[in-house]
């Protein structure tokens, strides 16, 4: 698209993002939420809503939703009353959900993200609800038939929505990324969108930027991966602007989002809203939040990523750039926390989470719990660097690839039996430059006349004959000293 046409124009974009929880049981009956069992085998007359049967509230939901609206600084509703969402699916086994309609447990909150620009932009969280998954319908290769898997259906969820503040597919991505990153440190949803465990359904409209009047929204559905959700709403801006430009109307739909030719394509009209016919959910009292309860959940939270973020940077004296990477999941955040805890060297602390360890890890797939050195093992290895007694090319090259092997071992213990621990005796370095000096007089005599490059290759002879073990810092400045007198 022309740049100058699409610089006419602002996209309005809002989110609905959601979030299958990790409990062990379904929101509202005990049967298992447990993945990849034969269809149709976790299941209860409670699930498919047999006459005579009766929800309960899973204690656990709550916990977690109430978890993510204090970690988005939402209201937290204190008098919840469960609905009825009423409509027609084929893997909807009770015909309606048992959602939130008028009494959304979290509101009013809002997340941090970084806009195109790299600057802090605040996005509203409009409400955070919760409510029951449907089952799946599923399609064999070679069948006519649609076949349902009702496992699912039941499994607890938390909708997240947002205030329309996104303005490009860039900020949707990094709201997305801040939402995976919230419900993992939470431990509420373990984040993976192409499992399905997060879903995202994006809202968009366009208008021209000297206009106060927003435009048609469009939602889009069956987005799998960031990537996705990014391409289908540059997809659909640039769609809705063409229309626009071309002098027609943008219409009012639910659009389906194909991976595989980067479109849209209209699924039905939205000219009304659907009529769920939402009611009070008999069967269930009226959720009461009590203060008390809610003051150990919010003792209960961990540090949330802007908070070690801010601590690494502001309290560590880190970069801003260490601090992303290193907050970017929760278990190395919380392995670099640790290790912070052992050394006052934090910059090296980050340069060896951030380079040997997380290459290590990503070699070999690994988590960071299977990761074989503790953090005080790392704060070893930056202690010997920083007493001069290896130098770090050692550390990382030698000692740390042992300890990996034998994480028995202490970084000390390492470095003396490998004979890795540097030469600093003053009376034996000066001997060894001496010796050096001694046997390269003519590479002396280009030195004093202005050839300072050959310090490079004095220093490499002193290295070779000490075997790697001379401190390069004491012996930098006897050599300087030797040659300067």
């Amino acid at each position: 698209m022309d740049k100058a046409i699409r610089d006419k124009y602002q996209a309005i974009i809002g989110l609905e993002v959601h979030a299958q929880l990790l409990t062990n049981s379904k929101a509202y009956s005990s049967d298992s939420t447990e993945y990849g069992m034969l269809p149709n085998t976790n299941l209860s007359e409670i699930t498919l809503a047999h006459p005579g049967t009766l929800p309960r509230v899973n204690k656990r939901v709550v916990e977690m939703a109430v978890k993510m609206g204090l970690a988005t600084n939402s209201e937290i509703t204190k008098y919840n009353v469960y609905a009825r969402k009423n409509y027609f699916y084929p893997d909807l086994p009770k015909g309606y959900q048992i959602t939130q309609d008028k009494t959304p447990i979290c509101t009013n909150g809002h997340i941090l993200i970084k806009d195109a620009a790299g600057e802090g932009k605040r996005i509203g969280i409009t409400r955070i609800h919760m409510e029951e998954d449907a089952g799946k319908s599923m399609h064999l290769p070679g069948e006519v038939e649609t076949l349902v898997d009702f496992n699912r259906a039941g499994v607890p969820l938390i909708e997240i929505v947002s205030e329309p503040d996104i303005r490009d597919s860039e900020e949707a991505y990094n709201y997305l990324i801040e939402i995976k990153r919230l419900v993992r440190y939470l431990d509420i949803c373990d984040g993976n969108m192409e499992e399905g465990s997060l879903r995202c359904d994006a809202n968009i409209s366009v208008m021209l930027k000297d206009s106060s009047l927003w435009g048609t929204k469009v939602e889009v559905k069956n987005m799998n991966s960031f990537r996705n959700v990014q391409r289908a709403i540059e997809h659909e801006i640039e769609r809705q602007i063409m229309v626009l430009e071309n002098g027609g109307k943008v219409e009012g739909q639910t659009r389906n989002f194909d991976a595989n030719t980067g479109t849209t394509t209209a699924m039905r009209s939205k000219e009304t809203l659907n009529d769920y016919r939402y009611f009070p959910e008999p069967d269930l009292p009226p959720l009461v939040i009590e203060q008390e309860w809610l003051e150990t959940v919010k003792a209960a939270m961990p540090s949330l990523p802007q908070e070690l973020y801010n601590r690494f940077v502001n309290e560590l004296g880190l970069p801003e750039y260490d601090a992303a990477v290193l907050t970017d999941a929760k278990e190395i955040a919380l392995y670099f926390e640790e290790l912070s805890q052992h050394t006052t060297n934090y910059k090296a602390a980050s340069n060896w989470v951030m380079g040997p360890v997380k290459s290590y890890l990503n070699e070999l797939q690994l988590h960071i719990k299977d990761f074989p050195l503790k953090p005080e093992q790392i704060a070893q290895l930056i202690s010997l660097v920083d007493e001069n007694k290896v130098s770090h090319s050692v550390a990382a090259k030698k000692i740390f690839p042992f300890m990996l092997e034998q994480p028995e071992y202490t970084a000390q213990r390492v470095a003396e039996e490998q004979n890795l621990l540097q030469e600093s005796n003053a009376d034996e370095l000066l001997q060894v430059v001496q010796e050096v000096l001694a046997a390269n007089p003519a590479k002396v005599k280009e030195y004093k006349a202005g050839k300072q490059s050959l310090i490079g290759m004095f220093m490499g002879e002193i290295m070779k004959k000490t075997k790697g073990k001379a401190d390069p810092k004491a012996t930098n400045q006897l050599l300087r000293e030797q040659l300067n007198a």
